[in-house]
């Protein structure tokens, strides 16, 4: 199963590289005002997906304090017989 896994791994670096390549012309991309940015293809694609990956953390960012903070109540709670229940923090997205 290693070895299968570095395989596949290979297998998305080439074609990552491949594409790279490929994709070497100039790109012009065009802001407000007249001012322009102009980078081979790869480096903008790049860009924006790099851009979605920052735009989508922070996102997420109150949830994941949402959640710390009920954690971190529930921890706090005494775990006695007739204490509350926890809250349910197994269940994905709140649902």
């Amino acid at each position: 199963m290693k070895y299968l896994m570095w395989l596949l791994k290979a297998a998305i670096f080439f074609t990552l590289f491949a594409f790279a390549l490929n994709n070497q012309q100039q790109a012009t991309l065009n802001f407000f005002f007249g001012t322009a940015w102009r980078a081979p293809l790869v480096l903008v694609v790049l860009a924006a997906f790099a851009l979605g990956l920052v735009v989508g953390a922070m996102g997420m960012v109150p949830r994941w304090w949402r959640q710390r903070a009920a954690a971190r109540r529930a921890a706090a709670q005494p775990a006695g017989p007739n204490a509350a229940p926890a809250a349910d923090l197994t269940q994905p997205n709140g649902l």
